[in-house]
């Protein structure tokens, strides 16, 4: 763990009132853990606050499978937020947003099918994660269904596939989608920062990026989304849709 990563990481747990071992693990104290059987819903304009509490999946939500059709942990209605959670394992299909909503210091300790999926149907939506951790995710982190922008910043990843996954085969396609990434630290193994697709307009903007331990991880990816069947991957790197300067990614 380099000590940028390092200091971070630290300063993120110390958010949610968590300590850090001296094998750089989180210790959740005298924290409470949360078994979950149903997806905890989180109405409109309301805060949930974990307090840094750990909250894990247990029957319908508890198989630890990578299945798609998984409920999540929670469910946020447009205009909701959540803040100073963890989610342990089992985390299932970890959070749905159905509409804008911001996810504040939220840290998936063991990444389930995805971390975060958002499902808006208005283009102006926008789900906004602030600060936070993600890790082991066989897969995507977080997955981008309907239009409108996610925003990831001051996000700390490791152990992944794809930070996040613009839908190559939803049912919503084709539909313009974007995010922006910023102030992201992230840890090999890890596929790709973000893959999009170029022919519905998807668009990936990028600063402060910090790759930890692989100098060949890509950093955007180009699809073709499809609405049947499998998107193919056609390339990679900067343009115009892939908005970075390679010369501005840092290398640890």
């Amino acid at each position: 763990m380099s000590g940028r990563f390092s200091r971070r990481l630290v300063a993120g747990f110390a958010a949610l009132g968590l300590a850090m071992t001296a094998a750089g693990t989180a210790s959740a104290d005298s924290r409470a853990d949360h078994p979950v059987g149903e997806t905890i819903q989180v109405a409109a304009g309301e805060t949930f606050d974990g307090a840094g509490e750990r909250y894990y999946g247990t029957g319908d939500l508890g198989d630890g499978g990578q299945g798609e059709d998984q409920g999540p942990i929670f469910e946020l209605a447009d205009g909701a937020r959540l803040s100073n959670v963890v989610l342990g394992a089992p985390a299932a299909d970890g959070v749905h947003c159905l509409g804008s909503c911001t996810l504040s210091n939220v840290v998936w300790e063991d990444v389930g099918e995805d971390a975060a999926t958002f499902a808006a149907d208005d283009p102006a939506a926008t789900m906004t994660v602030e600060g936070g951790s993600a890790a082991a995710a066989d897969d995507k982190v977080f997955q981008h269904n309907g239009p409108g922008t996610m925003i990831i910043r001051n996000f700390e990843v490791s152990d992944f596939g794809k930070l996040y996954r613009s839908c190559g085969n939803c049912s919503s396609n084709p539909t313009e989608r974007h995010v922006e990434l910023s102030g992201i630290t992230a840890t090999a193994p890890g596929t790709a920062l973000a893959g999009i697709n170029v022919n519905y307009g998807d668009t990936a903007t990028f600063d402060d990026i910090t790759v930890v331990g692989d100098s060949g991880m890509d950093i955007c990816v180009w699809y073709e989304g499809v609405t049947d069947g499998e998107p193919g991957e056609i390339g990679s790197g900067p343009s115009d849709q892939c908005r970075y300067d390679p010369a501005e990614i840092r290398y640890e």
